[in-house]
């Protein structure tokens, strides 16, 4: 048996996705093996990020820096906003490297069902930075499931009174899917395929 500090960095790391805990025995094994390689980097990555971890005030990303490194990169496109449901889609259209623009993070989507109602969602603050002007094209980046086009539907009702063309991702995702899961040719495909939302 491990000391109970071992056990409970094996139950902590078992507690992130995709890790089970005999992966996370191996991984602490690593670690513990590997101290001044891998535990101690670690340690001070996690430490770092631990204590400047914010989220971006103008598009709910997840980062080091408020405003976060896309909002504050001027090579961004801030006449194209993309929104997305959640963080890891984000990162998963940024790290494709296919869309120019700026993003907006919902934190989540509508759900009859989980509860989540629009003010449970970052829709007015996307709302306030379309009507202040600059942005000609919102892409709706949901997940191609009911909630995710059901959001997309209500987001788009609230910005139609805006002179922004409003588009959303092709229907050639996967039904069901969610874009976290996606390679980066089925995300490319599905960005130059957008089409207005009727």
């Amino acid at each position: 048996m491990a000391s109970p500090e071992i056990e409970a960095l094996t139950q902590a790391l078992s507690r992130l996705p995709g890790l089970g805990p005999r992966s996370a025995r191996r991984a602490v094994l690593h670690l513990l093996k590997k101290r001044e390689t891998a535990l101690e980097p670690l340690l001070s990555a996690l430490g770092a990020v631990s204590q400047r971890l914010s989220t971006c005030q103008v598009c709910g990303n997840v980062d080091t820096l408020d405003p976060c490194a896309i909002c504050a990169d001027p090579r961004r496109d801030a006449r194209a906003l993309c929104v997305v449901e959640e963080v890891a889609d984000l990162w998963a259209l940024d790290r494709a490297r296919l869309f120019p623009g700026k993003f907006h993070v919902l934190g989540g989507r509508l759900s009859a069902l989980e509860g989540v109602r629009p003010e449970d969602l970052r829709i007015d603050s996307l709302v306030r930075r379309v009507s202040g002007g600059g942005v000609d094209e919102v892409v709706l980046a949901m997940n191609a499931t009911l909630d995710g086009q059901t959001t997309a539907h209500y987001v788009a009702e609230r910005l139609e009174t805006y002179p922004v063309r409003i588009t959303q991702l092709a229907h050639g995702l996967p039904v069901g899917g969610e874009l976290d899961y996606l390679d980066e040719g089925t995300l490319a495909q599905a960005l130059r395929a957008r089409r207005p939302v009727a």
